[in-house]
């Protein structure tokens, strides 16, 4: 296996970084012990780690230009290329259920969705969107999409309320969850990853992809950075100001979220395709190119070894609780302990990827 030549080393660095931030918001040494913006919001508003999954599926659709531009170009036959994004796709969402399986494997009380699931899902109608349009039409697919499930959320009210609710739980997408998702909820009454909010998550793709395009097309660079850091301007602005009425909430991923979180996406993107393509900036940038090189990899990896990190055995207190507890004990904030936990903890998730790229082995699933 190897990696594919002629990739943009920022957009290789800003996926393993993104995969590096999910495990640290994901494994805080102490779950009671977190800085408010390093938690997912409750409900309404934007966090630091709000902005991580749709920042990777904007990753997941920049990816797919790269990947099958060229194969289309080559005259490829979408048949086979169709089978081996349905394959693909299928292998994502196992690993998903394989995760979500663990480490009890209670099938009788299994979830169904997760963020593989969803990056399954969002990679599977991406890369079957861009194999038969072109940019605009992806453009009009994506300004479909989130202008019908804004009228969908604002318009159509909950069945047995008898009217439009956007409150956690008692809202459509939680009722059609309610209706047609099988096992149990994350939150008990509603989903995070519902089925619902996978219709505008597919659109953090699609703008990724839009991304994509411009990244590949004949543009000078500087013109590249010029448009990406315009339009993300103009997609946060825009999201925001939506927000005012329909608001920014990752739970429901929101069209406003799509937009705000897009628009950072692109910001990214640009200021790191300066600073890494363009500048030569690239020493900063290894950890993220390592971890980028085996992101699902590292994002598996990380639940398996949360087992021997973060899981009390035979009556022991877990190892985090240990650590964390005996830097607070000796005078760290009890916020900054967790932090330093969960950071050593992504350290320790290198371990294995960092081998992994030394030996040039890239697990594609």
């Amino acid at each position: 296996m190897s990696l594919q030549s002629n990739r943009l080393i920022s957009l290789d660095a800003l996926r393993g970084f993104t995969i590096a931030a999910m495990i640290m918001v994901n494994f805080p040494g102490m779950e009671e012990y977190v800085y408010f913006t390093l938690q997912h919001t409750k409900w309404n508003g934007l966090s630091f780690t709000d902005n991580i999954a749709p920042v990777f599926l904007f990753v997941i659709g920049v990816s797919i230009v790269f990947a099958y531009n060229k194969r289309l170009a080559d005259g490829t036959a979408k048949s086979g290329l169709y089978k081996k994004i349905v394959t693909r796709s299928l292998k994502i969402f196992a690993v998903g259920m394989f995760l979500n399986l663990m480490p009890d494997f209670d099938f009788g009380n299994v979830r169904w969705t997760g963020t593989l699931h969803r990056i399954a899902f969002v990679f599977l109608f991406c890369a079957i969107i861009f194999l038969n349009t072109n940019w605009r039409r992806q453009a009009w697919i994506a300004a479909v999409l989130l202008v019908g499930y804004w009228l969908l959320l604002t318009l159509a009210p909950t069945p047995g309320v008898g009217k439009v609710m956007l409150e956690p739980g008692v809202n459509i997408v939680a009722w059609f969850d309610s209706k047609f998702l099988p096992g149990k909820m994350w939150q008990g009454t509603w989903d995070p990853e519902s089925i619902l909010s996978t219709i505008p998550s597919v659109v953090s793709g699609i703008t990724g992809m839009l991304a994509g395009r411009l990244m590949i097309s004949s543009y000078t660079p500087y013109e590249k950075v010029s448009y990406l850091m315009t339009a993300g301007v103009f997609s946060s602005v825009i999201g925001y100001f939506w927000g005012l009425t329909f608001p920014v909430n990752e739970n429901l991923w929101t069209s406003s979220f799509v937009l705000v979180t897009s628009g950072f996406a692109c910001l990214l993107l640009g200021a790191m395709y300066l600073l890494v393509d363009i500048k030569g900036y690239t020493k900063w940038t290894r950890v993220g190119i390592i971890f980028g090189a085996n992101a699902i990899t590292a994002y598996v990896m990380a639940d398996i070894l949360a087992l021997f990190f973060y899981r009390a055995w035979f009556g022991e207190v877990p190892l985090n609780e240990k650590v964390v507890t005996a830097l607070i004990n000796g005078g760290v904030q009890p916020e900054l302990a967790s932090l330093l936990y969960a950071l050593f903890f992504v350290a320790v998730n290198f371990i294995p990827v960092y081998i992994l790229y030394r030996k040039k082995i890239y697990i594609k699933l």
